[in-house]
């Protein structure tokens, strides 16, 4: 056997270098199109047609059905689209995922792309000096694509070569002759390939190599993609497992339409691998299973067999056609079938994975991010804006309880309980803070663009100015606390204006979480009233001010209840000031797209 351990290890080599430059083209096409991908699927209707057109769409661009699956579980999760939304780009995934098959089996054997991968290199690679962010990612997608098909050739060139090694081809004949046994060997075979790789294209190109150089039929090629179908589910699921139930049920409804409809196809597989090779024969003029059956019999058919016993240049271009062509009519058939049952794969997934409890309004565990999303770092920032606008709310619930404390008699048991309620608000705050300070300096460190560094630098601001307002807040409470050690009590009239005060507080708070709602798009309308509520909050601090100096000095109310109700009325404007920083934080994402 002339089969060397050193080839071997290049042929290791050979698919490292594959799924690299899979992984680069991907990566950098999500940069080229980080922004719009998140506004196209953040605005997702629920039209379940549109929906599928999505996930062909973006899957076709992205060249990935396991980044874009990850990114609608990252979406689900973050609450931007329904299950029943979910589904419907899924299901598009699966097709979209088919023009990456179309592309390797276009350049595999008709056009010898790595001819010209030293060309595509030397435009690719002067782009990444380039100060435009755009030509950068793009100069990473052509270096991806040429190591795409520069490792393709690679595997071509150290798989073995079964005429010099007949062993090796004895040795994959004893698992191809079993009849249905051999359908499932192989079908089993991709599942395990592909969930290994977590690429279904990496598995495409090994069966199309399996499958040219004559180690396989055809028919048991198409029983490896069938198998990657499943395989290819696993992404998905691991991005899930620390994502909130609805990320759960998004990637079991991923594994339901892969799952049921491979076995569905399984059960009728001989007629529809017929169904692909005559499709492929009207196609492409010659039909793959008349070319394993060739090579079965041993024919000499100069147009099918090269004199050495390999495959003619047609007959591997017929091959790849009907392999390319597998796939896509499965999951078209699949979709065709599956679209009218979206309500019905809901409703099963929910059986499966059932809420147990409500989920309690103190529970304050991050929601909406995890460690297990960081897979596609461009589409991870929404999922911290989201978890921000909850953020939020929570310390607007904060401001609600510290207004109820003025207005609580300190005898009262509900005094200390909602002093505790704010207390542990408050801790909840400092460790909400730092975990999703942690969760954007962990996106920050992936492959990102300049505008997605600076809507980080926004948000960090934002978190940090969010927390302020949960300590004044607090301030508050831990001020009437003292008040009432003390025995002082307000006036009617000193009450009317620190609740006049508060009213504008909860304005500006109210303005400050619609902004935070549409971070990414914020309504000009409300910015212009956050600064105009600020300026407002200021003049009314300024006009209390004067008039409790004068109040005082007129003995209306003594110098220590003046003192405690400036107090309050000095958190209130550092409330106000705290909030016009996070108006701040939102439009400091922008910097950078509004300057190009």
């Amino acid at each position: 056997m002339n089969y060397s351990i050193i080839d071997f290890i290049s042929l290791l080599g050979a698919v490292c270098l594959f799924l690299y430059g899979m992984k680069v083209m991907s990566e950098g096409l999500q940069k080229v199109a980080g922004d719009r991908l998140r506004t196209i699927l953040g605005v997702m209707t629920r039209n379940r047609v549109t929906g599928v057109i999505t996930g062909i769409v973006i899957t076709a661009l992205i060249q990935s059905s396991s980044a874009s699956t990850v990114m609608v579980v990252s979406f689900v999760n973050a609450g931007l689209m329904s299950l029943q939304q979910a589904m419907a780009v899924i299901f598009g995934a699966n097709v979209g995922t088919t023009v990456t098959t179309w592309i390797i089996s276009a350049f595999s054997f008709e056009v010898s792309i790595s001819d010209y991968s030293i060309l595509l290199l030397a435009i690719g690679v002067p782009m990444l000096f380039m100060k435009k962010s755009g030509y950068k990612s793009f100069g990473e997608f052509l270096i991806g694509f040429c190591f795409l098909f520069m490792g393709l050739d690679l595997i071509s060139k150290y798989v073995p070569n079964l005429q010099e090694n007949p062993q090796m081809l004895e040795f994959v004949t004893n698992y191809t002759q079993l009849g249905v046994g051999s359908v499932l060997i192989f079908f089993v075979l991709g599942i395990v390939l592909t969930m290994v790789a977590q690429s279904s294209a990496a598995t495409f190109a090994i069966t199309l190599i399996m499958c040219s150089q004559g180690w396989i039929s055809f028919e048991l090629g198409c029983a490896i993609i069938l198998g990657g179908n499943i395989g290819t589910t696993i992404t998905p699921v691991l991005a899930s497992l620390s994502g909130n139930l609805a990320a759960k049920r998004t990637a079991m409804g991923h594994v339901l339409f892969n799952v049921l409809g491979s076995l569905i196809a399984l059960c009728v597989f001989h007629p529809f691998v017929s169904l692909v090779g005559d499709i492929t024969h009207a196609c492409n003029g010659l039909n793959p299973l008349d070319i394993s059956a060739a090579q079965d019999a041993g024919l000499a058919d100069s147009t099918l067999i090269d004199p050495k016993g390999g495959l003619t240049s047609k007959a591997q271009g017929s091959i790849a056609f009907g392999l390319a062509m597998f796939p896509t009519v499965f999951n078209a058939v699949n979709l065709l079938i599956m679209i009218w049952f979206t309500k019905l794969y809901v409703r099963i997934v929910c059986w499966i994975m059932p809420a147990h409890h409500k989920e309690e309004e103190e529970d304050f565990s991050l929601k909406f991010i995890g460690r297990g999303m960081l897979s596609a770092s461009e589409l991870n920032i929404t999922q911290a804006q989201k978890e921000i606008y909850l953020y939020g709310q929570r310390v607007d619930r904060m401001l609600k309880m510290a207004r109820e404390l003025i207005h609580t008699d300190p005898a009262d048991d509900e005094f200390a309980k909602t002093y505790s309620r704010l207390e542990k608000y408050e801790e909840i705050s400092d460790r909400m803070e730092i975990e999703i300070g942690s969760y954007l300096n962990k996106v920050s460190e992936g492959r990102l663009s300049p505008e997605s560094k600076m809507r980080i630098s926004g948000m960090l601001r934002i978190i940090s100015e969010i927390e302020s307002i949960a300590d004044s807040c607090f301030n508050i409470a831990k001020t009437l606390s003292r008040k009432n050690t003390l025995n002082v009590k307000f006036e009617e009239p000193v009450l009317k204006e620190i609740d006049a005060m508060f009213n504008l507080v909860t304005d500006a708070m109210t303005n400050m979480l619609g902004i935070l709602r549409e971070m990414e798009t914020p309504d000009g309308a409300l910015v212009v009233k956050a600064y105009n509520k600020e300026r407002e909050i200021n003049n009314f601090r300024n006009q209390l001010r004067d008039a409790n100096i004068f109040n005082i000095n007129n003995k209306e109310y003594d110098y220590q209840e003046g003192i405690f109700y400036m107090d309050l009325i000095g958190e209130a404007e550092k409330l106000g000031d705290y909030m016009i920083n996070v108006v701040e934080g939102v439009k400091h994402q922008f910097k950078t797209s509004a300057a190009q």
